[in-house]
């Protein structure tokens, strides 16, 4: 969504990128006179995060599913605020596939829903061990796609967790048991 002092798309990342990776649509554009910072395929332009924004503003659940989701939208700034656990886990599982639908690249959208959809399913009440086994085999090509698609700066230690949540569900059980 590409918000200030959020962001880990920055110059830093994109001359690291130059120098370590082998991406050229994310490398700096030299011209005669200045340098440039390629949009990047992941970023939403402005018309498009309003476009979110208003969305989620204008969203009504039942039954207090997600209650307070719209409350926590500022259109003008385009910026979420006060989110708790459970507004992040709704968004993540739910809302990023149907928001992002037809604002993303294809390849783009299919890695953040695989992604939402691995996180939806680990988080169920129910799981068969043939479930979980799919879950941890996929996992890892997801992350590899969203490797290719965010810059390196993006990944750290807590983006590759998820490889080793499927585990603990296999010998643990469902998370709202333990």
């Amino acid at each position: 969504m590409d918000v200030k002092g959020k962001t880990k798309d920055n110059i830093k990342t994109t001359l690291d990128i130059a120098f370590f990776y082998n991406r050229k649509n994310m490398e700096l554009v030299c011209d005669e006179s200045r340098v440039a910072k390629p949009r990047a395929s992941f970023v939403l332009d402005k018309n498009a995060q309003l476009l979110v924004y208003k969305w989620l503003k204008s969203l009504c659940f039942l039954d207090e599913h997600a209650l307070n989701i719209s409350r926590l939208v500022n259109t003008e700034e385009c910026r979420l605020y006060g989110m708790k656990s459970y507004d992040y886990h709704v968004f993540m599982q739910t809302l990023i596939p149907l928001a992002f639908h037809d604002l993303l690249p294809k390849g783009i959208w299919d890695a953040v829903m695989e992604i939402s959809y691995f996180f939806r399913d680990i988080c169920s009440s129910k799981l068969n061990v043939d479930d979980i086994e799919r879950l941890e085999t996929n996992i890892v090509d997801t992350l590899c796609k969203l490797e290719m698609i965010f810059p390196p700066s993006f990944f750290d230690s807590m983006e590759h967790l998820p490889i080793h949540l499927s585990f603990e569900a296999k010998f643990g059980g469902p998370v709202q048991y333990r």
